[in-house]
């Protein structure tokens, strides 16, 4: 089975543009999507701006020394490499690939299908 097909959407010129927090970790919008990018020894990451358990915002948490996204409510943590949840609840955070061009940053987010499925 083929994977889903992307469609890229330039998030920022230039990465240093987005609205950065000091946590490093930036809110930001994309074809009505509500995405938190974050920046970890020298890669960019994104992936959904609420905790799958509870609906907590990662832009109030924080990255661990691990490279997992800390949820503020009650501290489930998830890889942002690939989403998995590494504090042992079974959750999984949704993410999205991310490439830096010569002339961005640009979020693939997967074409919508009949009836946006």
């Amino acid at each position: 089975m083929p994977g889903k097909k992307l469609q890229w959407h330039l998030l920022a010129a230039d990465p240093g543009l987005l609205p950065w927090q000091d946590n490093g970790v930036a809110n930001v919008e994309s074809k009505g999507k509500k995405i938190c990018v974050a920046r970890y020894r020298d890669a960019f990451y994104a992936f959904s701006a609420t905790c799958p358990h509870a609906g907590g915002q990662f832009s109030e948490g924080w990255i661990d020394a691990l490279g997992n996204i800390v949820c503020p409510l009650h501290r489930y943590r998830y890889a942002l490499v690939n989403g998995r949840n590494t504090s042992g609840e079974g959750y999984y955070l949704k993410t999205y690939p991310l490439e830096l061009r010569p002339d961005g940053l640009y979020i693939g987010l997967p074409e919508a299908g009949l009836f946006g499925w």
